[in-house]
């Protein structure tokens, strides 16, 4: 995996702006990882749109409240999912650009897990959509 980023210089802390300042400081970083992880993560991108269709059509068929619940916890575990194989492979390519069985390891753990989240999710679609699909085909 390719990342399109270059070694820098740390940045200065924050530690003396206040806590208000290192709170703001971590929302900043956390959405800066969000998009990173939106620019340059393809598969994030997919599993983001097929979000967004999920949501529509939760909206046609009126889901439930905590059918809503469900899917909203299933598409952060998959973005999730997502964003840790993404950091993964970040450390791994950091620390090393040899070959290593460890790092194929640590890189295709973190791959199943995406994989494994995204089945669950199209289980728990299927478990919340084809009902009401195959209700309203009658």
């Amino acid at each position: 995996m390719e990342h399109d980023l270059e070694p820098q210089e740390p940045e200065p802390s924050t530690q003396s702006a206040g806590r208000a300042g290192t709170l703001t400081a971590s929302f900043g970083y956390a959405v800066s990882g969000l998009f990173y992880c939106f620019r340059t993560q393809r598969n994030f991108r997919i599993h983001l749109s097929i979000a967004i269709i999920a949501g529509i059509t939760g909206l046609l068929f009126g889901l439930s409240s905590a059918e809503w619940a469900v899917l909203a916890v299933t598409v952060v575990l998959v973005l999730t999912a997502e964003m840790v194989n993404t950091m993964v492979e970040a450390l791994v390519d950091l620390v090393t650009v040899r070959y290593h069985p460890l790092a194929k390891v640590a890189k295709d753990v973190a791959a199943g897990i995406v994989l494994l989240t995204a089945t669950g999710a199209v289980a728990v679609g299927l478990l919340i959509f084809l009902p009401k699909l195959l209700l309203a085909l009658r």
